[in-house]
């Protein structure tokens, strides 16, 4: 009887579990020495307790760019162009560096400049043109940065725009403090709820990063809902942990997507992006 007649049999009877055992457990000790690997790197080179910054993979940025495209009509190419373009500004890229480094948090940040997803908030922002954003969850600011870099190039297109960047902390946004980024935001701290009902003019393209609990994120989207422009956009960071965004889409009848990131080289899970418009 020849191996693979073999193997069939033995498929076949109560001893199949048993024959495969070994290769299942050299499957998994494969997989879990990978993670093993990558986070034992991570907690000697990285700095960072919260917020993780990463790279994509090659494959999760393209999905990105395909997700973008979709969602604002724009063709795949010119969505690749502005990941590009992010990517590849020194300025900011420099601004941050030096910035980190001469924080007060420089002990819990990494200086290596990693946008993540961040970089489809950019794209939108680029493809949309919006006049008014409003984010709320600031943290150092690196979000609002890239927000405020795709505002200034916007603008030098005759497309101008503003940023709203609301913090319940003090410390918040020290990244988002400095020149040409700065004159683009505004950096509101207080409770969210209350400083999004205090808004004065329409939302474009509003994105939800403070508070995950599903309460709060509800209570976000109910509270910007009179203060929307028409064919605005509303964004969520916590689309991985939630369906908060896709059952609210569904009550008020817009539609809903998500992409899933996929981070390089990071033991990190990833998170996402959800939008409904």
């Amino acid at each position: 009887m020849d191996g693979t007649r073999f193997r069939r049999r033995i498929a076949r009877t109560p001893l199949a579990p048993v024959a495969a055992f070994p290769k299942r457990l050299l499957q998994v000790a494969r997989y879990d020495a990978r993670v093993v690997r990558v986070s034992a790197r991570w907690l000697f080179t990285s700095r960072e307790h919260h917020n993780y910054t990463y790279d994509l993979t090659r494959l999760s940025r393209e999905h990105l760019a395909w997700f973008v495209s979709v969602l604002c009509d724009t063709p795949v190419k010119q969505v690749r162009d502005y990941l590009a373009e992010i990517e590849s500004d020194q300025d900011l890229r420099r601004h941050i560096e030096r910035t980190t480094a001469a924080s007060a948090r420089r002990g819990l940040a990494d200086r290596h400049v990693r946008y993540a997803r961040r970089i489809g908030w950019y794209a939108i922002v680029r493809a949309t043109r919006p006049a008014h954003i409003v984010e709320t969850g600031v943290d150092k600011g690196l979000g609002t940065c890239v927000l405020a870099s795709a505002l200034l190039r916007n603008a030098a297109e005759g497309h101008p725009g503003r940023v709203t960047s609301l913090d319940i902390n003090p410390e918040a946004g020290y990244l988002a403090r400095a020149e040409p980024w700065s004159g683009v935001v505004d950096l509101v701290i207080g409770d969210s709820i209350a400083s999004i009902r205090d808004l004065d003019r329409p939302v474009d393209l509003f994105l939800h990063d403070s508070d995950h609990s599903a309460a709060h994120e509800r209570n976000e989207f109910e509270a910007v809902e009179p203060k929307l422009a028409p064919g605005a956009r509303l964004l969520t960071d916590n689309a991985t942990v939630t369906n908060v965004l896709a059952e609210y889409a569904e009550h008020t009848g817009r539609r809903f997507l998500v992409y899933r990131e996929t981070p390089a080289r990071h033991w990190f899970p990833g998170d996402g992006i959800g939008v409904a418009w």
